[in-house]
């Protein structure tokens, strides 16, 4: 900018500014810009706050959503666990009796004879596949013999007097136990129980 320029700039400057009508002018447009401004500022505030507060409502119901998915998902799986056991507790009762007559069989079989020995091999293979097949789907077989009396898992039917054992020892065993992988007893053992000397 040239030394003119810049003089004629400072001339028209002072001129305004020495103009008093244009110089209230000025202040009253500045004012009125500033009521407008504050009116925006106030009104864009009211939004926000309104924003803010759906925000806070869609989080929330994000929040049940989730909460109610987890918790179908929970429910659904208890649900197919329970289906589960119910299904192996059906196929359990149905082959057990199986087992015990199969492991009556061979108990009672003249083992001596030579002629039966090759049907009593079959059986006890027979009696040796059923007891994997149940045991790999989760049915395990309780033979408590030797053990003590553990009345969640055994029913006591009788109580004898054995020499050198200890109270509430399984003495015999009249049928095995099955239970569920997990604990869950399906028959209970019935046991002869040894009894204090009297």
């Amino acid at each position: 900018m040239s030394e003119e320029q810049k003089k004629t700039v400072e001339e028209a400057i002072e001129t305004v500014l020495g103009d008093e009508a244009v110089e209230a002018e000025l202040v009253e447009e500045v004012a009125e810009q500033g009521d407008d401004q504050a009116a925006l500022i106030e009104e864009l505030t009211k939004k926000l706050a309104a924003a803010e507060e759906e925000v806070k409502e869609q989080k929330d119901l994000v929040i049940r959503a989730q909460a109610f998915s987890q918790n179908e998902i929970r429910k659904a799986g208890i649900d197919a666990e329970n289906r589960r056991k119910s299904v192996l507790k059906t196929f359990a009762n149905a082959l057990t009796p199986v087992v015990d007559h199969l492991e009556l069989a061979i108990l009672h079989a003249d083992k001596e004879n030579e002629t039966l020995k090759p049907m009593v091999d079959g059986v006890q293979m027979t009696l040796t596949e059923l007891l994997k097949a149940i045991s790999s789907i989760g049915i395990q077989q309780i033979d408590p013999m030797g053990e003590a009396l553990n009345p969640e898992k055994h029913q006591a039917m009788s109580m004898q007097f054995v020499e050198g054992v200890e109270p509430n020892q399984v003495v015999a065993v009249m049928q095995k136990g099955y239970e569920l992988s997990g604990g869950q007893v399906i028959r209970p053992a019935m046991v002869v129980v040894s009894k204090a000397a009297e």
